[in-house]
C-alpha cells in the first residue's frame, strides 16, 4: 500500500474521526461508529477511495517512498 493521505489530509481526518466518535457516544448512538472510518485511514495515511480515480494527497517524495 503507497501511501495516498497527505499530512493535512491526515490530521483532518482524525479530527473529524474523533468528533464522529464523541458525537455518537454523546448522543448514545451507534451511527457515531462511521467516525472509525476517517480515523483508520488517517491513522493509517491510505485510503482505498483514492485508489480507483488515482487521487492522492502525499507529496511526491512520500508517495515514491511509500510512507
Amino acid at each position: 500500500m503507497k501511501c495516498n493521505v497527505g499530512g493535512n489530509d491526515r490530521i483532518a481526518r482524525v479530527v473529524l474521526g474523533v468528533l464522529i466518535l464523541a458525537a455518537g457516544a454523546f448522543f448514545h448512538n451507534w451511527l457515531g461508529a462511521i467516525g472509525l472510518v476517517p480515523l483508520v485511514t488517517g491513522a493509517v495515511g491510505w485510503c482505498p477511495l483514492y485508489l480507483p480515480i488515482g487521487f492522492s494527497t502525499c507529496g511526491r517524495k512520500a508517495a515514491k517512498a511509500g510512507r
